[in-house]
């Protein structure tokens, strides 16, 4: 397993646990030793024990040299970042160094499988790098939620294989069956389409339901209803029709830009997807703007607390977060942005985070709900009502309880309720 990441780490200790001899290596040589001492670096539910039963029964072993952990491996794992480059298309220098790197190291007849989201055609430029003829490359990608990665990579909804020979396909497989799972079995290029096709979608329908609920707003329903009543027809399904601060992460953002970039380079132009890209912009402001009306129509110099700073609940992840967007939107219009995360500690640029949910309220003018922390569900809002300016909360997530937070005497918006 090359790279010790999200996806990479994870892999690493579920396979170990299906019973296989995982070696893992990293350049980071901190992370490493860590995870050499069972240390997890990152907030993932299940991912410690797993870890530490890969270390005990020894089908687990770290290191930061990537030549050792190809030494004699049936299969190698890149798991290696594919940031996001100019106009949003992913930048592949990272696995073309380590597949330049490894190549000559490599066991005749290896399998090198493509983990991390690479662009279509990637396994080409592998191949490239890799300089030999007696391997193979194949594309794996994969369909991890961060907060439930172990969960879903034991538990699978599917599992995709890119490969141009059957032979290569079935040995792949064969790391899988376990899992009962079903395997696609396809090329490459149609692989790597669906990882990014199915990030778009299920972004394509969080920009859809966030759309429906401004419509609600303006024509006086309740998202949460049609929400319901969308989802029982299973051609639309119930998944993903929560309306909320937007959309971010560390897939959807770059997978939906990278798909656009790939459209753009192949003649089509995406409008659909560009179109769920300005929406989930629009989201963020949108919040803002309800903010500011409870403020009192202006934010400048008043305080502003922000529960939540991640992404979505259940990580420590604050990449293209909304809950930040918004917070720095606040700050930009000249708030004071005291924040609350449950995994989040140390300092932000232009936020003040506190530990303590009750801290981040003291003299607020109003409170945004960016993130769907189940634990705000139960605070005592007659202490964080005693502690505010005034009492005041937009809802993001649509999280607390309506009736029981205007019972309380406060100012309520929801997204997509009124």
């Amino acid at each position: 397993m090359i790279g010790a990441g999200y996806v990479g780490l994870t892999t690493a200790v579920c396979l170990a646990h299906l019973g296989n001899e995982v070696r893992c290596s990293d350049i980071d040589s901190d992370r490493i030793q860590g995870l050499s001492l069972g240390s997890v670096p990152i907030v993932e539910d299940g991912l410690t024990e797993l870890l530490k039963q890969g270390l005990g029964s020894g089908a687990l072993t770290f290191s930061v040299d990537n030549e050792w952990g190809v030494e004699n491996a049936e299969f190698v794992f890149l798991c290696v970042p594919t940031p996001q480059g100019p106009e949003g298309r992913a930048n592949t220098s990272i696995i073309e160094q380590v597949a330049l790197e490894i190549g000559p190291h490599l066991a005749p007849k290896a399998i090198v499988v493509n983990k991390s989201t690479v662009p279509v055609g990637s396994t080409h430029i592998v191949e490239r790098a890799l300089g030999r003829y007696d391997v193979r490359v194949v594309s794996n990608p994969e369909f991890l939620r961060e907060g439930s990665a172990v969960q879903d990579f034991l538990h699978p909804d599917r599992i995709v294989i890119g490969a141009d020979d059957e032979e290569t396909a079935i040995q792949l497989s064969a790391l899988f069956l376990r899992l009962g799972a079903p395997i696609v079995v396809t090329d490459p290029a149609t692989a790597e389409t669906i990882k990014y096709a199915s990030n778009a979608f299920l972004a394509t329908k969080l920009s859809f339901i966030n759309a429906i609920a401004a419509l609600c707003e303006a024509v006086g329903a309740d998202v949460r209803q049609v929400a319901l009543g969308m989802g029982y027809d299973p051609r639309v399904g119930s998944s993903f029709l929560k309306p909320g601060p937007g959309w971010g992460g560390s897939c959807f953002p770059k997978d939906v830009a990278a798909l656009i970039g790939l459209a753009e380079d192949a003649g089509y132009d995406f409008a659909l997807l560009k179109g769920v890209v300005s929406v989930n912009v629009a989201q963020h402001a949108r919040v803002v703007e309800k903010a500011l009306r409870l403020a009192g129509g202006d934010v400048r110099d008043k305080r502003v607390a922000l529960w939540g700073l991640t992404f979505k609940a259940r990580t420590d992840d604050m990449r293209d977060s909304p809950a930040l967007e918004i917070g720095r939107h606040l700050n930009e219009l000249g708030a004071i942005v005291t924040a609350y995360d449950p995994t989040v500690r140390g300092s932000l640029d232009g936020l003040e985070v506190v530990d303590d949910p009750y801290a981040a309220c003291s003299g607020a003018s109003v409170l945004v709900v960016a993130t769907e922390w189940d634990e705000f569900r139960w605070l005592d809002f007659e202490r964080v009502g005693s502690l505010m300016e005034r009492r005041a909360v937009v809802d993001a997530r649509n999280l607390l309880d309506l009736a029981a937070m205007r019972r309380a005497g406060f100012a309520y918006e929801g997204i997509g309720i009124l």
